[in-house]
């Protein structure tokens, strides 16, 4: 069997890939980026603060960690709860220790039903992102341009309302993005986006309104990933961010700057047996001299300032 004719026809064949989205590029021949302070790894450390509907109705697809069961499922809504209680706490207390600068990934509804815990945020300094309306709100292929739009318009009205900060980042809930979600975010002010993950390193990404930055938010080091997904232990979690590290900052030294990002939940690693394993891989990180941990939108300036130098 052979292809039919019209495949090496496609308008948009090019070399590397088919689009014209970004720029492709091997990671060993870009720019070398250094960062402030002469520092080779960037520790960009994102906690997700996320609000799951009991009444999820998770359609076009479940969302990722939400609810499992018949309705009410209780037993995975107060463990989400959880987070939002308790681990999160745990997990200040531990950014506060050990010198690392957060930021925060929220869903405006959890900005609406925990003010208390925003304000503590927003008073800490820490930068914001949006993380969309909830959990059970994705974005997908298929879904009304107009009604994606008002769904993120909405989202960012709350959280920047809430928060008192003009929010340029953006993650949506589950990562799930449409064909027009890209053009959208730059039309509402988003400056930076963490749903694609094909890089190391944050790249140029087009778009019919303007350019937004890719941040890319690694899925294999994220710890529902890791020990959800992949049914790895707590010890294990914190040995694979230790090895991701040590590889970075190793081809660091040798061709530039690098990127180490982290996507934490509380609900998950803010738990007594878990809090440990966290604490563990973020001290090793931070024995060393090589790290500079900044938020997101520092990074982000950074990394701008090295391409344009």
């Amino acid at each position: 069997m052979t292809l039919d004719k019209s495949y090496l026809e496609y308008p948009r064949r090019g070399y590397g890939m088919d689009h014209e989205r970004y720029d492709w590029s091997m990671l060993s021949d870009r720019k070398a980026v250094q960062w402030p302070d002469g520092k080779t790894v960037a520790l960009w450390v994102n906690v997700a603060l996320q609000y799951f509907p009991l009444n999820q109705k998770g359609k076009p697809f479940p969302p990722p960690g939400g609810m499992s069961t018949a309705y009410p499922d209780l037993r995975h809504y107060t463990l989400r709860d959880y987070g939002n209680r308790i681990g999160i706490f745990r997990f200040l207390k531990a950014f506060d220790r050990l010198g690392i600068r957060p930021t925060f990934a929220v869903n405006a509804r959890l900005a609406e039903r925990y003010p208390y815990l925003i304000e503590r945020i927003a008073e800490r300094g820490d930068e914001i992102l949006s993380h969309g309306w909830d959990m059970d709100t994705p974005h997908y292929g298929g879904l009304d341009a107009s009604e994606e739009a008002a769904q993120i318009g909405r989202s960012l009205d709350v959280l920047r309302e809430s928060t008192g900060q003009t929010v340029t980042g953006w993650l949506s809930p589950g990562k799930s993005q449409s064909g027009s979600t890209p053009e959208l975010l730059v039309r509402h002010g988003i400056e930076y986006m963490c749903d694609w993950i094909n890089d190391d390193m944050p790249y140029t990404f087009r778009t019919e309104h303007g350019d937004i930055t890719a941040m890319p938010l690694s899925t294999e080091l994220e710890d529902r990933f890791i020990l959800m997904n992949n049914l790895h232990s707590e010890s294990e979690y914190a040995d694979q961010i230790i090895d991701a590290f040590d590889f970075l900052s190793t081809e660091a030294s040798a061709e530039g700057g690098r990127l180490l990002a982290l996507n934490l939940h509380p609900w998950l690693l803010g738990q007594p047996h878990r809090i440990g394993q966290l604490e563990r891989a973020l001290e090793h990180i931070l024995a060393r001299d090589c790290v500079w941990t900044a938020g997101a939108s520092e990074i982000l300036k950074a990394w701008l300032a090295a391409q344009n130098g």
